[in-house]
């Protein structure tokens, strides 16, 4: 039932084409650690699953990456479910392992302007293309999925803004900023010579790739290629790392936590408030500004006594 599962992911939850191969590779996973146990993945007991969860666990796997092996389960195991294919769903009573909380890396101000004229030094129509493709990633905090897959009817007429269908088919509007505006301009007319073949026509970065536009995996390797002459090491560097730039300077700058979760396409803003961790300082400096016990020290004046107290 894996295929029809994914299919139902697909169609009807919109789920991007990362997410179904993930979920692919992880129920194909499952399936074989369980034949091990003499077992297939839609006959699997409550047992056999967390079994296959401990030993991904002994054999070194990051928590978070186990987690995702079993939301892969828990939507799967509950599609069975709810198709009649199975009475009970083995995986409900799963905990997920618990995860550490990483604070996003963050690169400065400093050093995305260094990246962005790193890459305006080359003036080439590839060059042009990763210039293009930084202004808009840090101007919009775009997902590199999002980024690279750009149709290019997402953009509007006067290139102000663009309409991105994010996770779960979800549609936002994302406002551009003036320079990456400029450099879209740029670069829409030499895009042309990137196009290559009919499937390639309807994206803002055309490629030779099986899906007609740019990839992840090149985009990744084009960012660590550039960062030595910005002066910055290639193993801080990943398209994810300017949506958390984008993000964090935009909370430093006083935006508030709303506006940004509306930017990112955050569903829930407790997955945006791991950037408020850059507002310490800030947050800090409005006790030390506004606080009337503050701004009585500031005046000269002392904390409230016992006989000021009523």
């Amino acid at each position: 039932m894996i295929e029809p599962f994914l299919e139902m992911l697909a169609v009807e939850r919109g789920a991007s084409r990362h997410t179904l191969e993930a979920y692919r590779r992880d129920l194909a996973r499952a399936g074989r650690f369980l034949a091990e146990r003499g077992t297939s993945l839609d006959a699997a007991r409550e047992e056999d699953l967390r079994a296959f969860l401990q030993a991904e666990t002994a054999a070194g796997l990051e928590a978070a990456t186990v987690a995702r092996r079993l939301a892969a389960l828990r939507t799967y195991f509950r599609f069975l479910y709810l198709e009649g294919r199975r009475p009970d769903d083995p995986a409900a009573g799963l905990d997920a392992p618990k995860r550490k909380t990483a604070l996003p890396r963050v690169l400065s101000e400093d050093e995305v302007l260094a990246l962005i004229e790193a890459a305006r030094a080359d003036t080439s129509p590839r060059g042009l293309r990763l210039s293009t493709l930084l202004e808009l990633a840090y101007s919009t905090g775009l997902r590199v999925s999002e980024l690279v897959g750009l149709p290019l009817s997402a953009l509007a007429a006067d290139r102000s803004w663009l309409l991105v269908r994010g996770k779960g088919g979800k549609e936002r509007i994302v406002p551009i900023g003036r320079p990456a505006r400029a450099c879209l301009e740029a670069w829409l007319a030499v895009r042309p010579s990137f196009l290559a073949g009919p499937k390639s026509t309807r994206f803002l970065f055309p490629s030779t790739s099986r899906s007609g536009h740019l990839t992840r995996q090149r985009l990744l390797q084009l960012l660590k290629a550039l960062a030595p002459a910005a002066g910055i090491e290639p193993v801080r560097i990943s398209p994810h790392v300017l949506r958390h730039a984008f993000a964090t300077h935009l909370l430093e700058r006083g935006a508030d936590l709303r506006s940004v979760q509306a930017l990112l396409g955050h569903a829930d803003i407790a997955t945006t408030q791991v950037y408020t961790h850059v507002q310490t300082h800030r947050l800090q400096a409005v006790v030390e500004t506004h606080h009337p016990l503050a701004r009585a020290r500031s005046e000269g004046r002392g904390p409230p006594g016992p006989e000021d107290e009523t």
